[in-house]
């Protein structure tokens, strides 16, 4: 079974389990960002003096952070700095960082453009040397019938030596699934496939290599190009020209019960094909995104093989799949790799964005109107762009927003250090907009809001309740003001007003977990005095 489906069982055993166990004492940050007081003089100074700090290591955070504080001056400074960057950028080739310049700039100040060169040119000259993103009717090597595509995937080896059980040896091989996306020797797989070969912890002998559906004998070297451990995508090369070439395909021509097919090396079985149906498009099994269910037969080796539709092109990437129960297997949808493929061609690894923010999909009835914000990092760049729980995201970029999905996919396609324009409706209805700083996403990011800030303000995004203090001598005694709907708290029946009591938490850094032990009486329970534990995974669907 996948790491990430290993995960997402463990997070709902968690959820579920109402026996009590020993945690650590409740923790509290020291201090909490506060919003800055721009009227005040030495606030000011020392914002100019942080400013100028980051203008030598971070030039767009001090460009965003002038453009808060509004000193023409200061501003004017960082605005420099940024353009020489976009021309040396430009000067150098290296377009995925001239268009984050770029954009940058003309978020600031939406009137500005270099000479010679549009925003739209620099994104086309970023993406114009990416393998897979070629003009449709461009690929001379696509496959002409299904059998054709079982030649346009491979065999993944990952040869990690020998390994020593009660005294023998045993060759330690992974196998997984790929395919070719370019004629140049490009090929797509997942992560986890070949996490031994990009992570610095694992310091065994490791070798990476191909293997042809013709040709089971040859072992063919391959390098690792980029890879993103959170969307669980990698991109390999080897020195061959392949036969065929497979196409992405887009998933907006896919419904619930069209048939698909897996493609792949189940238990080392190569040029293996199944075929189903795609159940279901919105399972959150992954931090970001949602991915496909399907019921195509998939075993261990399947993962990183290519799903492919009715018309020979990719609609996903095969991950996970439950060995134990038939029929439910998971896939990544193709618009994902192809939101980040130039990322993984041209800068390796994949680093997440966030702007600091929790929220979920604003719904009036059936239609989807917004993302809106339930929790909101002190210190984090939405905190500081002035969001507010209860504002409503309709706009990122110029591109309308009508859930956390939208948002998120906009964010894959972007990278850390870039200043983007976001308009929403405030908590008290009016329409305002900001400029958003994109900054990495933390690698768990429910620890870090843990760390970061008050416990009862934590709750909203770690479990689902915003809590009030409600004693004076017993500080980790609240109630609950609010329960987020579909949340934690709202799958266990925690109701407003009920009582909560923190008698510790447990951070389980082998499992990824925060485990809270609470005292609490419910009023959907009659008011009995029980014991409960709460717990989440590092990392969710719901940060942006």
């Amino acid at each position: 079974m996948s790491r990430i489906i290993k995960s997402f069982l463990l997070s709902v055993l968690i959820l579920c389990s109402s026996v009590f166990i020993s945690c650590r004492s409740v923790r509290q940050p020291s201090s909490v960002p506060e919003p800055l007081n721009y009227s005040d003089e030495d606030i000011v100074r020392n914002e100019i003096e942080r400013i100028d700090s980051y203008l030598e290591t971070e030039p767009v955070r001090a460009l965003w952070r002038a453009q808060l504080l509004g000193h023409e001056d200061v501003l004017e400074r960082c605005f420099s700095k940024v353009q020489i960057l976009l021309a040396q950028s430009i000067d150098e080739k290296n377009y995925l960082d001239a268009k984050k310049y770029y954009k940058s700039l003309i978020s600031v100040r939406p009137d500005y453009k270099v000479e010679n060169y549009s925003y739209s040119q620099i994104e086309k000259l970023a993406g114009a040397d990416v393998p897979g993103l070629s003009e449709p009717g461009t690929n001379k090597r696509a496959p002409s019938k299904i059998s054709e595509c079982m030649h346009a995937a491979v065999t993944i080896w990952v040869d990690r030596g020998v390994t020593v059980k009660n005294g023998a040896g045993y060759a330690d091989i992974i196998i997984g699934s790929g395919f070719f996306i370019d004629e140049r020797g490009y090929i797509i797989t997942n992560h986890h496939v070949i996490d031994s070969v990009v992570n610095p912890k694992y310091e065994g002998y490791v070798r990476l290599y191909i293997k042809l559906l013709d040709d089971n004998i040859t072992k063919i070297p391959a390098k690792v190009i980029g890879y993103d451990s959170l969307l669980d995508l990698a991109l390999l090369k080897v020195e061959i020209t392949p036969e065929y070439v497979l196409d992405l395909g887009s998933s907006s021509d896919l419904e619930i019960g069209d048939k698909i097919s897996a493609i792949g090396t189940p238990v080392g079985l190569e040029g293996t094909l199944t075929s189903g149906i795609i159940s279901s498009f919105d399972r959150k099994l992954l931090a970001l995104g949602n991915v496909f269910q399907i019921d195509a037969a998939v075993n261990s080796g399947n993962s990183g093989g290519p799903l492919i539709d009715k018309n020979l092109k990719v609609q996903a990437i095969v991950f996970a799949g439950m060995l134990q129960l038939q029929g439910l297997n998971f896939a990544i949808p193709v618009e994902y790799l192809k939101q980040e493929l130039g990322i993984l061609y041209g800068h390796g690894e994949v680093s997440h964005v966030w702007t600091g923010c929790f929220g979920n999909t604003k719904r009036e009835g059936q239609k989807k109107t917004g993302l809106e914000v339930q929790y909101v990092l002190p210190g984090g760049p939405g905190f500081m762009a002035g969001l507010n729980p209860g504002d409503v995201i309709t706009s990122l970029d110029g591109r309308q927003i009508t859930s956390i999905d939208d948002f998120n996919f906009l964010l894959m396609g972007c990278e850390s250090e870039t200043i983007l324009e976001c308009k929403y409706i405030s908590n008290t209805g009016i329409e305002k907009s900001c400029l958003l700083y994109l900054e990495k996403r933390p690698e768990n990011p429910s620890l870090t809001i843990y760390e970061s800030d008050l416990l009862m303000n934590s709750f909203v995004p770690l479990f689902g309740m915003k809590l009030i203090p409600s004693s004076t001598t017993n500080r980790n005694s609240y109630t609950i003001e609010k329960i987020i709907p579909g949340s934690a708290a709202d799958d266990l029946s925690f109701s407003e007003n009920d009582t909560v009591t923190v008698l510790g938490v447990n951070v389980d850094q082998k499992n990824k977990g925060i485990i809270t032990a609470l005292s609490t009486k419910r009023r959907k329970k009659a008011f009995l005095d029980v014991a409960i534990n709460l717990g989440t995974g590092f990392d969710g669907s719901y940060y942006f």
